[in-house]
């Protein structure tokens, strides 16, 4: 589903003044996500090492209490950490029948109607993992994994049966493991208890903690076998760095300097990750979609032949359609929107 052009370029414009003031606004990120020596330490990484950070990874921290999980007493009889009030489901209880197909996560729609609750509790834990991210050193291909593990492990199953936050720690957990950028699981669940506990002593080595650790564990297992360990993705990052390459040398020098087109284009990738864009469209598409939307919300022009048969985003990807590019931008504006009712 898609937008009219003419109205894609009155949203883009009213969204071209943003991304001019979130753009400036590199030397306060560090304080919006509240790190502290204290944090830097407990966790045993340097914050500073991190990946790039996004456009929305600013707003608030979320208040909700980590509960700690109970105590497996057998393989067969774990049981994931859940919300007060819900009921527990054994971690192996779900035998996986997925098949290849992916499935619209539950909640999640690329219209611009009314949204739910699920979208938002999707949007505010993909923004956990990234702040994470940063907090753990992740580089950006292992927090692109971890938030395309979690939107594919809730495409096929339902957000009211399990915690949403120990999905995400199990996602980096895991995903730290697929891109070679092993974390140790003491860190991610002081991380996890620092965001969800602001103020908090960091956890002891105690039976809750190590009650929590089982469950991180246990929920691993669980999604591995729910994806039928398919776990490794292809991530648009690759063919937007080529393409930035390609498009730097064919725009004039003075007009590419003057405006941060590199950086804009790799925010809006980032936080493209907060739904499950990178499920829904090619990772090519997806790299030409956030680099022709930063061209356009600061009004630069791309020099070609007026006569010429192709657009310069066809050159980029053959099979790249005007319906698909507009309908990502416009699942990308949706997703600024809902920042700013969460906000």
């Amino acid at each position: 589903m898609f937008r009219d052009p003419e109205a894609l370029k009155e949203d883009m414009s009213g969204l071209k003044s943003s991304l001019w003031r979130l753009s400036a606004c590199g030397s306060r990120r560090r304080a919006r996500l509240g790190l502290s020596r204290g944090e830097c330490l407990h966790v045993g990484r340097t914050p500073g090492a991190g990946a790039p950070r996004g456009l929305l990874c600013h707003s608030k921290r979320l208040e909700a209490p980590l509960t700690p999980p109970p105590a497996p007493s057998s393989a067969a009889e774990c049981k994931l950490n859940h919300y007060p009030g819900r009921s527990r489901v054994p971690v192996f209880a779900m035998e996986s029948e997925a098949s290849g197909s992916l499935r619209p996560i539950k909640g999640q729609s690329g219209s611009l109607g009314k949204v739910s609750s699920q979208t938002k509790t999707h949007f505010k834990v993909s923004r956990f993992i990234m702040e994470a991210g940063v907090k753990l050193g992740m580089q950006s291909i292992p927090v692109a994994t971890a938030c395309t593990i979690y939107h594919k492990f809730f495409c096929e199953t339902s957000l009211d049966t399990y915690d949403p936050y120990l999905v995400a720690m199990s996602a980096i957990y895991l995903a730290g493991k697929v891109e070679e950028q092993h974390l140790r699981t003491r860190d991610i669940i002081n991380v996890t208890h620092r965001h969800l506990n602001p103020g908090s002593e960091p956890l002891e080595l105690d039976a809750h903690f190590w009650e929590m650790r089982d469950s991180v564990v246990q929920c691993e297992l669980l999604m591995l076998r729910l994806l039928n360990f398919r776990v490794s993705f292809q991530h648009p990052h690759k063919y937007l760095l080529h393409y930035l390459v390609s498009l730097k040398n064919w725009m004039n020098r003075h007009c590419w300097d003057r405006t941060p087109i590199a950086q804009a284009a790799w925010a809006l990738l980032r936080d493209s990750y907060h739904q499950a864009l990178c499920l829904r469209y090619e990772a090519q598409h997806i790299a030409v979609a956030v680099l022709y939307f930063a061209l356009q919300c600061y009004g630069v022009e791309v020099p070609a032949d007026v006569e010429t048969e192709k657009q310069w985003w066809q050159v980029f990807s053959e099979d790249l359609t005007k319906p698909i590019l507009h309908s990502i931008i416009s699942e990308l504006i949706q997703l600024y929107t809902l920042d700013t009712e969460i906000s």
